[in-house]
């Protein structure tokens, strides 16, 4: 199964656009664009949602669920390929997350995973 990043790349070769043409285009940096496509990050979901949207496909397919860029999957599947993995609000509503005692704001949370992925990524 190809990554999200791969995906990416593929769609931006087969549109004939640069990088900096594209991240232009997503009002993000060259730079994270490069993340994304050489799969060292992941595009959180705003991101991710813009660029479904600028190549007009499904973000299941964007996703690795389907090969076919304009599928999208039944409920019961993306319910079930969903629950594989925890997305980050999922996360906040089964644990608390706590440092030195004190809860994490939401934010705090979602920076604090995002960090976390950030360095298995490395």
């Amino acid at each position: 199964m190809d990554l999200c990043g791969d995906r990416i790349a593929y769609l931006r070769e087969k549109r004939g656009l640069t990088q900096e043409e594209l991240s232009i285009k997503l009002g993000i940096s060259r730079a994270s664009l490069s993340h994304y496509e050489t799969n060292r990050r992941q595009p959180d979901y705003e991101t991710l949602r813009n660029i479904a949207n600028f190549f007009d496909i499904s973000l299941d397919y964007l996703l690795g669920r389907t090969n076919n860029p304009q599928t999208v999957l039944d409920r019961d599947i993306r319910d079930f390929v969903d629950s594989l993995e925890l997305s980050d609000e999922k996360i906040l509503e089964k644990f608390m997350l706590t440092i030195d005692g004190r809860k994490l704001t939401p934010e705090e949370a979602k920076r604090f995973i995002a960090f976390v992925r950030a360095e298995r990524s490395m």
